[in-house]
């Protein structure tokens, strides 16, 4: 098992936090989504390592009021940080909103793109509508209201529906979004998904065919936010990419099925599939 350390950087003047293991010339980048943070990493940075960064307006990152929360904002985001740490080519494993930023930027990049793993992500593809608290959110007076309510006791209730097992999510993960979801958090929650409609993602995806990275796009089935299709939809859409659907897990498959840590680790490392 590696070593998971933690640190500071800043960018943008700005502080950055990240969560870092091993030391591979061409690192693995883990992109988070929403409103988690690289908590949800950690288990598959111990086992191959990489770096995993909270995106601006979550987790310890900073959350300022002028900083840009767009998918564009948080490209460009990744852009700068990949600059700041040295890298010039990367995997890239993305979950949820963090595969629309992270698919983004790699659209713009895809010659840097070593290896790729989309799990459960927002959809740059057309079709896709926002559901449940996220679309409740993007309502104009019921949206702060919404975000508000995000105490360890809500968010332990609302993460029922996201796991395949019953009840809620573990604990540890309740507690990792729970305890950075303060002000800021909600301000970039508004900001992020009042400007992310479904026509603005699917636009930001024109051009996916050009990432052309051995890709795995990791899907659990059981999604209540987003439907399946998507991901036969990203498979098709991507350059070289095989879809797995597994069929009991939700929407942090990884976590529901710890056993699958060692598929996604291994295709990033380019081992074949067992």
């Amino acid at each position: 098992m590696t070593t998971v350390n933690e640190e500071t950087i800043q960018l943008d003047g700005q502080p950055v936090f990240m969560r870092r293991a091993g030391n591979d010339a061409v690192p693995t980048l883990y992109v988070h989504g929403l409103p988690t943070s690289s908590y949800d990493w950690i288990s598959l940075l111990e086992l191959g390592g990489g770096i995993a960064v909270d995106l601006p307006g979550f987790g310890r990152s900073g959350k300022r009021g002028d900083l840009d929360y767009s998918l564009h904002g948080h490209a460009s985001f990744i852009d700068r940080l990949l600059g700041q740490l040295g890298i010039e080519r990367v995997r890239l494993c993305l979950h949820d909103w963090g595969a629309a930023a992270g698919l983004r930027w790699a659209i713009d990049h895809p010659d840097r793109v070593e290896r790729l793993v989309v799990i459960n992500g927002v959809p740059l593809l057309r079709g896709f509508q926002w559901r449940g608290w996220a679309r409740v959110v993007r309502t104009p007076l019921a949206g702060p209201v919404a975000v508000g309510l995000g105490t360890r006791r809500i968010v332990r209730r609302l993460s029922r529906g996201a796991s395949a097992s019953p009840g809620p999510m573990a604990d540890g993960f309740v507690r990792s979004i729970a305890e950075h979801f303060d002000l800021g958090t909600e301000r970039a929650l508004l900001k992020l998904l009042r400007s992310a409609s479904p026509e603005l993602l699917a636009d930001a995806g024109i051009g996916l065919a050009s990432v052309t990275a051995p890709a795995l796009v990791l899907w659990g089935a059981l999604d209540p936010y987003i439907p399946a299709r998507f991901g036969a939809g990203y498979a098709a859409t991507l350059g070289d990419a095989t879809l797995e659907t597994v069929q009991d897990a939700g929407h942090w498959p990884w976590l529901d099925k710890p056993e699958l840590g060692e598929r996604i680790v291994g295709h990033l490392a380019g081992d074949p599939p067992s």
